[in-house]
C-alpha cells in the first residue's frame, strides 16, 4: 500500500544518463511519488521553478551546469531537501556538494531500498513539526521558531538549510551535553549515516559560520575531541 506521504510528494530527478533517470523514475513512481526528470541543470531549474518539487535528486556531473552549481542555485531560493548521487571515492566532491546546500548523498552503485529510505527520511524531516511540538523555544542567546524553521541569535534572524536547522535544533534541545558523533548522525541523517562522518564536519562548519561571532574560535558549538560536540546556549 502506498503511503499518504508518497502520494503527495513531488520528486525531481536530474541526471544526464537516461538509464539512471528511467530506473529512478520507475522505482519512485511505483511507490506513489509524482516524478519529473531533467537531463541537465538549466532544465532542472525551469522544472523546479514551475513545478516546486518537495525533493530533488541530482547527479554531480552533468553538462553545462554540474550538480554542485545546481545545489547552490536551488538553495538560494528554497530549503527543499536535495540528495546528490555520487561515485565512490569522490569524497572531496561530496563535501563540496554538502557545502553547496545538499542535505544527503547516495553513492553509486546503490540499491533501491537504500535510495527509498533516504527519500522517505528527507521528506519526513522536511515536513512540518507535529502538533505536539511547541511552536518556538529559547535556548540562551537563541530563539528557535519551529513553525517557520528560523533561528534568531541575539535578535538577528539567521536562515539555515533544512539539515543545518535539524542539527542545530537537536543540539539546542540537549544543551550543555556532549553529543557523540554517532548520536548526532543517527538523529539527523538516520542509522545508515554512521559511516559518513563528513556530514558533521561540513554542517558544523556551516553552522559556525552563520551562528558564531568568530567561527574560528566557537563559543556556542564546541568540539569535544574524538567524541563529538556540545552546545553552550550562553556562549
Amino acid at each position: 500500500m502506498m503511503s499518504a506521504t508518497a502520494e503527495k510528494s513531488r520528486v525531481l530527478i536530474v541526471d544526464d544518463e537516461p538509464q539512471i533517470t528511467r530506473v529512478l523514475k520507475t522505482v519512485l513512481t511505483s511507490q506513489g511519488y509524482d516524478v519529473r526528470t531533467a537531463a541537465e541543470g538549466e532544465s532542472a531549474l525551469t522544472n523546479f521553478t514551475e513545478w516546486r518539487p518537495e525533493l530533488v535528486i541530482t547527479d554531480l556531473y552533468m553538462p553545462h551546469m554540474d550538480g554542485i552549481e545546481l545545489c547552490r542555485r536551488i538553495r538560494a531560493q528554497s530549503n527543499v531537501p536535495i540528495i546528490v548521487l555520487s561515485v565512490k571515492g569522490e569524497e572531496g566532491t561530496k563535501v563540496q556538494a554538502l557545502d553547496s546546500g545538499a542535505d544527503d548523498y547516495v553513492t553509486k552503485p546503490f540499491g533501491t531500498d537504500e535510495l527509498l529510505a533516504r527519500v522517505r527520511a528527507n521528506l519526513r524531516r522536511a515536513a512540518p513539526d507535529g502538533a505536539n511540538d511547541v511552536a518556538s523555544f529559547d535556548a540562551g542567546d537563541f530563539r528557535i521558531d519551529l513553525d517557520a524553521r528560523r533561528v534568531h541569535v541575539r535578535g538577528q534572524e539567521i536562515r539555515l538549510t533544512p539539515k543545518e536547522f535539524e542539527l542545530f535544533v537537536y543540539m539546542a534541545r540537549h544543551p550543555n551535553r556532549v553529543l557523540g558523533h554517532r548520536t548526532l548522525l543517527e538523529a539527523v541523517w538516520g542509522e545508515a549515516s554512521q559511516e559518513q562522518p563528513e556530514y558533521l564536519r561540513v554542517f558544523m562548519g556551516q553552522l559556525r559560520k552563520k551562528l558564531e561571532p568568530d567561527p574560528s574560535n566557537p563559543r556556542y558549538l564546541v568540539t569535544e575531541p574524538w567524541v563529538g560536540y556540545k552546545f553552550n546556549p550562553q556562549g
